[in-house]
């Protein structure tokens, strides 16, 4: 940062900037944490003959280990993306009506969590249902780790329970899909060919004001090659919602190539493959008991509300059910740990 010309580079240097703040933050919580830890062993020798210090040694010890734990959550985070933003998009998948509404719940599970983590969540797109809820969304998270955290979120997510749109009220399962992409703002890392696009503008039927539902403002890209379909309506203007369109496709397609390499990786090694949007990660039964397992972990909770309202489950874990962050295991089962 103090090499001449650094800053004539505004986008870089704020970028170094960043990274150096996010470090140098690091840094200080360790040395801090290394000082308070060496001095807990002369405070235990006092504590031996003083009642009161025994005392005081417990809450020395109690915050040395919960600032330990948050560190060793933030060591889980070694990937290219971790650190940075993320963009998710809920699916509703099989269940008709009963799949919207659950999507919906999901994203609203999703959005809370983040807002209560203190992240900043922008929804960027909505497709509602027919008659409930929504068959698609895609929002943005921005804030430390959110890509890091919200990677452990891929997967299907499935709900049982009696159906509010069925008249005999029978149980019903429903399924939705989350996708969780790094967000990448250089062009130069996904080449993106103009004739593999196809573009289409279409009314936005969201809020806005009446400038964004009397014109075909909201964009909605479709990259060929891979089918990959992304769309923008919350901007005010075309040109905007296809900027923010092709930063939702160059971060798709980012995940697309890691997760290649990843089952190339897992081929090599004979490891069993995960493909992702296929694979049930959570269950949420609601009917005929209260439970919510993650079956990457087996861990479960029985107060399904607090999960579906995004309320976090101990001082660090959120929603996402796990083991905890210091059980750390193979590198799937790390991301995990880490919400």
């Amino acid at each position: 940062m103090g090499e001449a010309g650094f800053w004539d580079d505004q986008e870089r240097a704020a970028k170094v900037g960043a990274e150096h703040a996010r470090a140098s933050k690091r840094l200080a919580l360790y040395r801090e944490l290394e000082r308070d830890a060496e001095d807990l062993e002369p405070l235990a020798e006092l504590a031996e003959d003083d009642p009161e210090i025994a005392n005081e040694l417990e809450d020395q010890v109690r915050a040395v280990q919960e600032r330990l734990d948050e560190l060793e959550e933030q060591r889980l985070f070694s990937g290219r993306y971790d650190a940075g933003d993320a963009l998710v998009t809920i699916n509703a998948g099989a269940g008709g009506t009963d799949a919207q509404d659950w999507a919906e719940m999901v994203l609203r599970m999703e959005m809370r969590w983040a807002e209560k983590r203190g992240f900043d969540a922008e929804l960027l797109e909505v497709s509602p249902g027919e008659e409930a809820g929504i068959k698609s969304a895609t929002f943005l998270v921005k804030g430390e780790n959110a890509y890091g955290l919200y990677a452990s979120e891929k997967g299907v997510h499935r709900l049982v329970r009696l159906s509010p749109f069925d008249a005999a009220h029978r149980r019903q399962t429903s399924f939705a899909g989350v996708e969780v992409s790094p967000v990448v703002d250089a062009i130069d890392d996904v080449e993106i060919d103009d004739d593999d696009l196809q573009i289409d503008t279409y009314r936005a039927s969201g809020a806005g004001g009446q400038h964004v539902n009397k014109t075909d403002s909201a964009v909605r890209i479709t990259h060929k090659p891979t089918g990959i379909v992304v769309q923008c309506q919350n901007e005010r203007s075309q040109s905007s919602n296809k900027a923010e369109a092709m930063t939702m496709l160059r971060s798709k397609l980012l995940e697309l190539e890691e997760r290649r390499r990843r089952e190339e990786i897992a081929k090599e090694k004979g490891e069993a493959q995960d493909v992702n949007f296929g694979s049930q990660i959570r269950s949420y039964v609601l009917h005929p008991y209260s439970m919510v397992k993650d079956h990457r972990t087996g861990f479960e909770v029985g107060d399904v509300a607090r999960v579906l309202d995004g309320t976090s489950m101990g001082s660090r874990a959120p929603t996402c059910i796990s083991r905890p962050a210091t059980a750390a295991g193979p590198e799937s089962d790390r991301r995990s740990a880490g919400r």
